[in-house]
């Protein structure tokens, strides 16, 4: 019989880049934990892109990067990410953390054992 493995305690982390920053922001989420990313590509407008007399904006390409991780790792995730990514610079981009109620996925046997085994105490 198959089973739905659900996780509950866990956080989205999304990053609004400059395209072409993504993959500096994934390998600081990899080495602060995080298993995996979600790269889409993004057309968005912002104050910089204003232009011309009648102060038209134009469209400029972006990355959206998306990272489930679990609420215990989410600030250190999410403070590493907007480090590489340097979004303490003007117009580089935006990021924020959204909680999710459930998620599911694909869990290996030995992970569900050990998190089983640090619930029962």
């Amino acid at each position: 019989m198959r089973e739905i493995t659900v996780l509950t305690d866990v956080a989205l982390i999304t990053c609004i880049i400059q395209r072409g920053n993504a993959e500096e922001i994934i390998e600081a989420a990899r080495a602060a934990g995080a298993q995996g990313a979600t790269v889409n590509f993004a057309r968005g407008m912002g104050v910089r892109e204003k232009l011309g007399i009648l102060g038209v904006a134009v469209d400029v390409e972006k990355e959206v990067v998306n990272i489930v991780v679990s609420s215990e790792q989410v600030d250190r995730i999410f403070e590493r990410m907007y480090l590489a990514g340097n979004l303490d610079v003007p117009g580089m981009g935006i990021m924020y953390i959204t909680p999710l109620d459930k998620a599911a996925t694909y869990v290996p046997e030995n992970i569900l054992q050990k998190l089983k085994k640090e619930q029962d105490g």
